[in-house]
């Protein structure tokens, strides 16, 4: 494997690497990265756990509706356009973030940033390894998606120490400060590097992909068992992270041991998505996905029977498996139901309906929390709903989908 991803990357580096970067920036905008501020916002704009989680979840929501026509675009706009546009939405959300001083101004910064950082900038990374890279497809994804478990291993520890030291409103106006800095100027040079890359590979598509309409692929019943499995991990992560306070006393956890966790979290989830990679294109993405479930559960499962400080490690380290071995495989699952023509259609078709999911995650958690539950409950519940997903990815039916015009 690690020879194959050498000889791979050596070759492939600055699409790649751009990859990288753009989901490394889209952190920003994810539930583990925002769940650190989740204190200091509370406690600054005096909001309780259901109201946080409501405001994060109708921001969310919103996010989804955009990303629902935004995301196609990716098909029609060139790479460098469409992530440089995104790039500067990123910026003015961490900018909206320094300034929320109200339940308004604050649901304005997750709006924003859900949208650019969560949706729209993986997006624009993994539509760009699905179209460009079709033989290699599986790995190109794993490559792209390590932004995330890098960015898991190192922000953590950063924002503890920053928002500590300069307080949460400072610290994202330096957040701000980093898309010009430092990405908008690597987008444009390995794009640049890239260049040769991006034409052959548009030369060579293939035109006669069948196409689909959005209302085709939701009708569709293999599409409607397999979502559920799809969207689990991301709804299930966000529930926990954002309403970490609750994680935090139920196991008697400091945050700064949580953070220290997320090292784990980060090296199992880079190493998880690596082999998934390897595992999608030597198999193929819809054998692997009735599996992408079992780490999670039994996540879910540690809570449920066991208590103590060691179990921070243990669950994060299952928590990273369970997002790292689902990337990849939900990442290859579209392009080779649907192909790569309308790949960014289908992409932000399915990013709108996660983004909807994660959106009602911490408002549900919350509302669970707020009427009294016990961690033993909550993730029992959890436990139980995991089941009944994978219950349904087993009778997703094989056959083809049904194609037409848009």
């Amino acid at each position: 494997m690690t020879s194959s991803y050498w000889q791979f990357g050596r070759s492939q580096w600055p699409l790649l690497f751009f990859g990288f970067c753009t989901v490394f920036w889209g952190n920003l905008g994810q539930s583990f990265f925002l769940s650190w501020f989740g204190g200091s916002i509370q406690h600054s704009l005096l909001l309780s756990a259901a109201d946080y989680g409501l405001i994060y979840a109708l921001a969310t929501l919103a996010s989804g509706f955009m990303v629902l026509w935004l995301g196609a675009l990716v098909d029609r706009c060139s790479l460098a356009v469409f992530s440089l546009a995104v790039a500067l939405a990123l910026m003015v959300a961490c900018v909206a973030m320094a300034l929320a001083q109200s339940w308004w101004s604050l649901a304005l910064g997750f709006f924003l940033l859900r949208l650019s950082g969560q949706a729209l900038m993986p997006h624009t990374a993994q539509t760009a390894m699905l179209r460009y890279f079709p033989r290699d497809r599986g790995k190109a994804i794993s490559i792209a998606a390590s932004g995330v478990p890098v960015g898991e291993i190192i922000l953590p520890l950063l924002l503890v120490a920053l928002i500590g030291w300069l307080d949460w409103r400072y610290t994202w106006w330096l957040l701000a400060a980093s898309v010009p800095l430092f990405y908008l100027p690597l987008q444009r040079w390995l794009l640049a590097r890239a260049k040769a890359q991006l034409v052959e590979s548009v030369a060579s598509s293939d035109a006669h992909q069948p196409t689909y309409s959005r209302r085709q692929i939701l009708a569709e019943r293999r599409f409607l068992l397999l979502l559920p499995s799809v969207l689990a991990n991301p709804f299930l992560l966000t529930g926990v992270f954002i309403q970490q306070p609750f994680l935090l006393r139920e196991q008697g956890w400091s945050a700064a041991w949580l953070a220290a966790a997320f090292v784990a979290y980060g090296v199992v989830h880079w190493v998880a998505g690596m082999m998934a990679g390897s595992w999608v294109d030597r198999f193929n993405a819809q054998r692997l996905m009735p599996w992408i479930l079992v780490p999670q559960a039994l996540a879910m499962l540690s809570l449920v029977l066991f208590n103590g400080a060691w179990l921070a490690w243990f669950f994060m380290a299952l928590m990273g498996c369970a997002i790292g071995v689902a990337g990849p495989i939900t990442g290859a699952l579209w392009a080779e139901l649907y192909g790569t023509r309308q790949i960014g259609m289908v992409r932000s078709l399915v990013t709108s309906l996660m983004v909807f999911s994660t959106a009602a995650a911490p408002w549900l958690f919350g509302l669970v929390i707020d009427a009294g539950a016990s961690g033993e409950q909550l993730y029992g519940g959890c436990l139980l709903a995991l089941a009944l997903a994978a219950g349904m990815c087993w009778r997703a039916n094989p056959s083809p989908p049904q194609c037409g015009a848009d």
